[in-house]
């Protein structure tokens, strides 16, 4: 179902936000992110001198490297456009993610390695998006272990990250019932 009708209004700005998730051939998997930031007017800058209407404010790509327990190996950052001449000497920080995992805590760690001076705005916020894209990417892997009879059952990722996921709730219960706490069931 789409919003309601909006107000009178203006379009002036547009963020894209796109992740895509890769099965590499040597075992690993790639989360690729991409941010383009547009306006619909053109402005002064002093770097680039103009930018004009629908031509990137930023565009800034992210790629995570990432084994099948979510710890990066590798991460790249790329910034092909930016309001200061000064932005893409940032980007190699984003190398400093190899070795932390996706899961509990991520956000937390990445704050310490690249948040405020340390880092770019854009390109950590674009972390966010891509993490729980490495973990839509790899339930296929994970279900196909699922449906090994002899397999342990494994807790999914994603259980108690949102309501609809949470150890008491209906869909848990239903499609994970060895994960379920609620009062009417067993664990």
């Amino acid at each position: 179902m789409p919003l309601s009708p909006p107000a009178s209004r203006k379009h002036l700005h547009t963020r894209t936000v796109t992740c895509y998730g890769y099965q590499r051939d040597d075992g690993l998997w790639d989360i690729e992110g991409h941010l383009v930031d547009v306006k619909t007017y053109g402005f002064d800058n002093d770097h680039r001198g103009v930018i004009n209407a629908g031509e990137p404010v930023h565009e800034m790509w992210l790629r995570l490297s990432i084994d099948d327990n979510l710890e990066i190996q590798e991460c790249e950052a790329v910034t092909d456009h930016a309001p200061y001449a000064m932005c893409p000497d940032i980007t190699w920080r984003f190398s400093l993610l190899k070795g932390l995992r996706i899961g509990a805590g991520f956000h937390r760690e990445v704050h310490k390695l690249l948040g405020g001076v340390r880092g770019c705005t854009h390109l950590v916020e674009l972390l966010r998006p891509l993490a729980t894209a490495a973990y839509q990417t790899l339930v296929a892997k994970r279900r196909k272990e699922e449906g090994d009879p002899d397999a342990p059952p494994k807790r999914p990722l994603f259980i108690n990250t949102c309501h609809a996921h949470a150890t008491d709730s209906p869909e848990v219960k239903r499609r994970w019932p060895a994960f379920y706490t609620g009062p009417d069931g067993a664990s």
